[in-house]
């Protein structure tokens, strides 16, 4: 996988004339060489759902007058850059005016509207399938790609006709959102079995990756029609800037090789003329590196085939800096002390975590929990016998838990299936209290607080202690009882246990980290950090002076660790794009790292500048004396 990848968006009207007019070679070339890019992807066909090639099976573009994506190709093989192709796989809009019996639909009498501008879905329970392998195998035929990026690939609950009729054969109710669901699931991977077949008959070297714009969380059998993944996650065009640490915390536990994609734009896709800060690309991609994946970035070519040369000295700015640091990055894998066991990617939980620079990895129920110092099990994942059985061998092993709202509880309210904790019942107050026994690590001391999503009533053995305390209000707000503007004030005869912690376990009994993703209290946040320490009372790294904003993680490296340092100031402009531009330097970052062993050096890198260090009770200190939005330090062990 190249490390400084450019997706290069080319969908364009067939209303436009003259296309790729103004594409020469040697321009192009020097936009990728400015660029350091290493990797460009290029079309085949867009969305409107042209061929930008000569084709037997599609419609070249009629404003078109020649082989666009073989210039492009023989380009990039002349300078040494990797070109995967592209072709739009869901949406082609031509066919779609032609075919609308063809599209998805979420009832059989669904009116169909081509009145507005945009794009349709297009069922692959249709002939258009068929239609599609003709083109994937031509592309691949002819060009023979390193790679296939196939866009809008989702499983879909559609209710075409097709798809009614294949229902009804199968014994399914068309009506039952589940066995709509289940079917949509069959054809899905119909689809990518299909697309399987066809390549590997022709060229069974190119890689091929499916974009559904997102990696469904505990969908195993989702991602294993992948050779690799790229993570759709543009932070100003509505993901943020916490949405990627997420997404690659989850995606290295799937055992692929996985890039992050950003884009130029200073909102999302089909932005032309709109471009982000220099500082904001060297973050993104920075951030990339720092968890562990490869770097895309997003562009759209301009219909005339001329590369906007802007474009590419803000990407070369990033890239430049991305290409010095690949050394210290290939082949590195994640060191995490936490594991988040969830049904669904944890907002709140990742949140929380890397504000308190926590090494962490989100897990679904599949995943080993083996090498993890602590579970964090988040509010109310499932239970049943076989994830009880991991989490107690966890426990066995000599591993800590701490479990939020109902998350660990059998359908007897009894936790990992014993009577250690149990839940009697849902707290008839929401919102509530919590009031923490020590003021040890709140900013606020010793007070009620605001707690405002779903707690239990439980009752835990005499090995526990209780951290907080639970108190609830003097009633829920109602019409006919209501206090002052919002919720009703504490009533302090209603104390009982909120939060308890015993040697292995800890236990919180609200659904904490949903509270987090809603509101961002920052009460909630020391409430979780508290009892983490407790649990957790040597992590892999402690880092001290970094804002809130700022990440920290540590990857290991063919007997090295690279411990990488983020920070960069965020804003929001306009209705909600929260971007970077401004960066501030932070000073004196003090750091430990955990080893097993006195390192022989501490550098700085890129720089290659020696730091100053001592080891001491199994951790190396030593203090980074600037930090300009990303800075690597190698621990050679």
């Amino acid at each position: 996988m190249r490390y400084r990848q450019v997706h290069l968006d080319f969908h364009t009207s067939p209303a436009i004339k003259n296309v790729g007019g103004a594409f020469e070679k040697t321009e192009f070339q020097r936009a990728l060489t400015e660029g350091h890019v290493d990797s460009i992807t290029v079309f085949s066909k867009c969305h409107h759902g042209y061929s930008y090639h000569p084709t037997r099976v599609n419609e070249m573009h009629p404003g078109l007058a020649f082989d666009l994506l073989g210039a492009q190709l023989e380009a990039c093989r002349q300078i040494g850059v990797r070109a995967p192709v592209y072709i739009s796989a869901g949406l082609d809009e031509k066919y779609a005016v032609k075919h609308p019996e063809h599209l998805v639909r979420s009832s059989p009498d669904q009116t169909i509207r081509f009145d507005q501008p945009g794009y349709h879905l297009i069922c692959f329970n249709t002939p258009y399938l068929d239609l599609l392998m003709r083109q994937i195998r031509e592309v691949v035929t002819i060009y023979r790609p390193v790679e296939l990026f196939l866009d809008i690939c989702d499983i879909r609950s559609c209710r075409c006709p097709y798809c009614v009729a294949s229902m009804k054969e199968k014994g399914y109710d068309p009506d039952d959102q589940n066995d709509v669901y289940r079917h949509g699931r069959e054809v899905y991977f119909n689809y990518t079995q299909r697309v399987s077949e066809t390549v590997d008959a022709v060229a069974p070297e190119t890689a091929v990756f499916h974009n559904a714009g997102r990696i469904p969380f505990g969908d195993r059998e989702f991602a294993s029609y992948d050779t690799h993944l790229e993570l759709e996650s543009l932070p100003t065009g509505g993901w943020g800037y916490d949405h990627f640490p997420m997404t690659a915390s989850y995606s290295r536990c799937l055992n692929k090789e996985y890039l992050g994609m950003t884009g130029k734009f200073h909102t999302t896709w089909g932005e032309f003329g709109g471009f982000k800060h220099p500082n904001a690309l060297r973050y993104e991609t920075s951030l990339s590196l720092a968890l562990g994946a490869g770097c895309s970035v997003g562009d759209q070519l301009h219909p005339s085939g001329k590369p906007d040369m802007s474009t590419y000295r803000l990407i070369g700015a990033a890239y430049a800096e991305v290409e010095a640091k690949e050394p210290f990055c290939r082949g590195a894998k994640a060191v995490s002390d936490i594991a988040v066991l969830a049904d669904d990617y944890p907002t709140g939980a990742n949140r929380i975590l890397l504000e308190k620079k926590y090494l962490f990895d989100v897990v679904d129920r599949y995943c080993d929990l083996d090498g993890y110092n602590l579970v964090i099990i988040s509010d109310g994942i499932r239970y049943d016998g076989e994830l009880g059985k991991k989490l107690r061998d966890h426990l066995a092993r000599g591993g800590r838990i701490l479990a939020t709202g109902s998350a660990g509880f059998d359908g007897d309210g009894r936790f990992l299936g014993t009577d250690v904790i149990r839940l009697t019942a849902e707290d008839e107050n929401k919102p509530n209290y919590m009031r923490p026994v020590t003021g040890d690590g709140f900013t606020n001391g010793i007070t009620d607080y605001h707690m405002s999503t779903q707690s239990y009533v439980f009752e835990a053995d005499g090995s526990f202690s209780t951290a907080a305390f639970c108190v609830g209000s003097y009633f829920n707000r109602t019409a006919e009882h209501f206090c002052s503007h919002r919720h009703t004030p504490a009533d302090p005869d209603k104390t009982r246990p909120g939060a308890v912690i015993s040697g292995k376990i800890g236990y919180i009994c609200w659904r904490i980290f949903e509270d987090y993703a809603s509101l961002g209290s920052l009460h909630l946040k020391e409430l979780v950090d508290a009892m983490i320490r407790k649990l957790l009372p040597q992590p892999a790294v402690k880092a001290e002076g970094l804002p809130d904003r700022g990440i920290v993680t540590l990857m290991r490296q063919n007997g090295r660790l690279v411990n990488h340092l983020l920070f960069a100031h965020t804003t929001v402009r306009g209705r909600n794009v929260e971007v970077i531009e401004d960066v501030v330097p932070v000073f004196g970052v003090d750091v430990r790292v955990k080893t097993e062993r006195a390192p022989a050096a501490v550098t700085l890198q890129p720089q290659g500048t020696p730091l100053d260090f001592s080891y001491d009770g199994g951790y190396v200190s030593y203090t980074v004396p600037r930090l300009f939005i990303h800075q690597m330090v190698v621990i050679d062990l």
